[in-house]
């Protein structure tokens, strides 16, 4: 009978996969020195692995260039144990980097902002080919326009699966300035300063996709902004002086925001689109349509689509019918249906004051989430709003 366990012991021993191995040439990095001396020499196809500790100081590097098909990795040894880089007035920064992972990391700390990666204001060479992933950046500031991660000037990017929380009052979890062809996937923004994710600066073709805002400021999302002439990418003068713009296309879909005091602003933004999402309990208003820029050839904020969201607000601090229309805006160009408007205090007062006439939209029927208080936002099979809320995205390949 003993020698029988013996057997089956062994014979599962053979079938488990084996240990993750590690590349002989990864180098090993133990501490900030060690970090400091073997990045900036880093070539493409290098992974440069991070043992579990704390790392402090102001870490920053220029010039870090891996390649489309072979990429710099600054990751962790061992995931389930995350590097801690500890900031002072930064954690990490890369300036005129392209073809760059960065994983697996905790950032926090930092007086100034937590992570940085731009163009090196080198606007004919934007930063390309950057990946952010399995990232928490927290404790942030905590005073003044502190950002979580700041991207200025960055092309065909990715930000998957990161957490930011608690960043500067005055600053966002994200804050992007002429940032193109982006998607930011599976991410978390909690507690936080001014707002959660923005987009400004001329910044075109960026995606939102099944992200959580909770408690994500007084703008969980800025689709667009205001933003100095001379940080634009592209620059101003490349632009039609009739049709200039702080972003465009832009997509926020399948999320879910809870609290805060405005969900969405369409801030000078040339068209964007916001579908599929569920938003409970903001404080004042689920949009904010609204013009900062007006200088000159700027266009009014215009074209917005809000598609199959599911609203569920209070009565006691919700303002101007959920939604606030600036000066200088065009709200006539705006885009209503088949979203889902609920006050579940008061439902007689669940209507929204919309800028256009809504299409198809479901107005004082309890949309029946299965447990709202655990942010379990699916819906139940009674649900009158089926089809509809960040649970109900069509899968985008």
């Amino acid at each position: 009978m003993p020698s029988r366990i013996v057997g089956i012991a062994i014979t599962a021993i053979l079938l488990l996969p084996p240990p993750p191995r590690l590349h002989a040439e990864d180098p090993i990095v133990l501490d900030a020195r060690r970090l400091n001396a073997i990045l900036p020499t880093a070539k493409p196809g290098d992974r440069i692995l991070l043992q579990p500790g704390d790392y402090v100081g102001n870490f920053f590097f220029r010039n870090i260039h891996g390649t489309q098909a072979k990429p710099i990795t600054l990751t962790a040894s061992d995931p389930a144990r995350p590097p801690h880089l500890k900031g002072r007035n930064l954690c990490l920064q890369f300036s005129g980097a392209s073809h760059l992972i960065v994983s697996d990391l905790e950032l926090s700390g930092a007086r100034g902002n937590g992570l940085v990666l731009d163009d090196a204001e080198k606007f004919d060479r934007p930063a390309t080919g950057i990946t952010l992933k399995n990232l928490r950046v927290h404790d942030i500031g905590p005073n003044g326009n502190c950002d979580g991660i700041k991207l200025s000037g960055l092309d065909g990017f990715r930000i998957e699966n990161c957490t930011v929380e608690r960043w500067g009052d005055g600053g966002s979890a994200i804050d992007m300035v002429g940032c193109h062809r982006g998607l930011i996937l599976d991410c978390s923004f909690r507690n936080g300063g001014d707002n959660g994710v923005q987009m400004k600066g001329g910044s075109t073709d960026i995606t939102l996709r099944r992200c959580l805002f909770q408690d994500a400021g007084a703008r969980a999302i800025n689709l667009g902004g205001s933003t100095e002439d001379r940080f634009f990418r592209p620059p101003l003068k490349s632009m039609p002086a009739d049709r200039r713009y702080e972003a465009k296309n832009l997509r926020v879909e399948g999320c879910t925001f809870v609290g805060g005091s405005a969900a969405v602003a369409f801030v000078g933004v040339d068209g964007a689109i916001v579908r599929f999402n569920t938003f409970y309990h903001p404080e004042r208003h689920v949009m904010r349509i609204l013009q900062e820029n007006t200088e000159p050839g700027f266009v009014p904020s215009r074209d917005g689509q809000f598609l199959d969201n599911i609203i569920v607000f209070r009565s006691d601090r919700w303002s101007e019918g959920g939604v606030n229309l600036g000066p200088d805006t065009s709200p006539k160009s705006f885009r209503f249906a088949r979203n889902a408007w609920y006050c579940d205090d008061r439902p007689e007062r669940s209507a929204p004051n919309l800028p256009t006439p809504g299409v198809d939209e479901i107005v004082g029927k309890d949309p029946q989430f299965q447990d709202a208080s655990k942010l379990d936002f699916r819906l139940k099979t009674s649900s009158p709003a089926a089809g509809r809320g960040s649970t109900a995205l069509p899968v985008v390949k």
